[in-house]
């Protein structure tokens, strides 16, 4: 037996659950790299856009003072129960619909809001996350948009619950992972060896957990390499040599299996050219007129 212990199923699978919590995976099965943003960018990002409506509605009130002169208190009180509804709901719906999650606090901290399927938000989706804003973001002056933002996995605050929406990088999101390579010891033992198509979700968490090995403490490296490297033996064979370590095997696994897709590819490739070549030519050497 391998030093790729077994581990239990569930254990294993809360391994790859962990792995792929910060995933958008869409309708399509797709699952996207987008990295959801942190409470500090998304809380400069808000800033700034508060900043941006109050002094758009400061420059409005000021270019009809004259005309505010001649309201009475009534009058008064609508124009700034107005003025509110539109710097709090009106404003960030129009500006998150027509751009499509974006503003200017949002373009400025390189972020977005799309859906949990990961597609641009709707009218909809904007109105809701700008009347749970109301409460969360101005009238407690963002104190339980923080709090929530920063106790939920993704980052979302309560209008994003609500919602069904997420925020997420645009400018420095893209996480790109080392490229694997065959393990030496392990070259001749994948050669030889028969590596069937792995399930759906397992191989992508073993490529992701080798891309984060170097961020991971050392007991949860230790314990989510043996569980994924228990997953993975059972569609191997024969097994590794005595004394692999985990985490050489998934790499000579994932390696294994990219190369061959590759040939497999390219063999199909160059037979797809071979035959349009040869229905390309004209029958019984009658030579092309063109």
């Amino acid at each position: 037996m391998s030093t790729t212990a077994r581990r239990s199923g569930p254990e294993a699978a809360l391994a790859r659950a962990r792995l792929q919590e910060d995933l958008i995976v869409t309708g399509e099965a797709v699952a996207l790299e987008i990295r959801p943003a942190s409470v500090g960018v998304r809380v400069l990002g808000a800033v700034l856009d508060a900043a941006v409506y109050a002094m758009g509605a400061g420059l409005l009130v000021m270019a009809a003072s004259e005309l505010l002169m001649g309201l009475n208190s009534a009058q008064l009180g609508v124009l700034q129960v107005s003025v509110l509804a539109a710097v709090m709901v009106l404003a960030p719906t129009t500006v998150e619909t027509l751009t499509r999650g974006r503003s200017l606090g949002k373009l400025a901290t390189g972020i977005r809001v799309v859906r949990d399927d990961g597609g641009p938000v709707r009218l909809r989706h904007a109105l809701v996350r700008a009347l749970v804003g109301i409460g969360e973001l101005w009238l407690t002056a963002g104190a339980v948009a923080i709090t929530s933002t920063a106790v939920n996995r993704r980052g979302k605050r309560l209008g994003d619950l609500l919602a069904g929406t997420y925020a997420v990088r645009v400018r420095g999101g893209e996480r790109r992972e080392p490229p694997l390579v065959m393990p030496p010891e392990l070259a001749a033992w994948a050669a030889s060896a028969d590596i069937r198509a792995l399930p759906d979700g397992v191989g992508l968490a073993a490529r992701r957990f080798l891309g984060r090995t170097g961020t991971m403490t050392p007991q949860s490296r230790a314990r989510m390499g043996t569980a994924l490297a228990a997953q993975v033996e059972p569609f191997v064979a024969p097994p590794p040599p005595w004394g692999t370590h985990p985490e050489r095997f998934l790499a000579a696994v994932l390696v294994s299996r990219r190369d061959r897709e590759y040939a497999v590819g390219l063999r199909a490739r160059q037979r797809d050219e071979t035959e349009a070549a040869r229905i390309a030519r004209l029958p019984y050497g009658v030579p092309d007129s063109r």
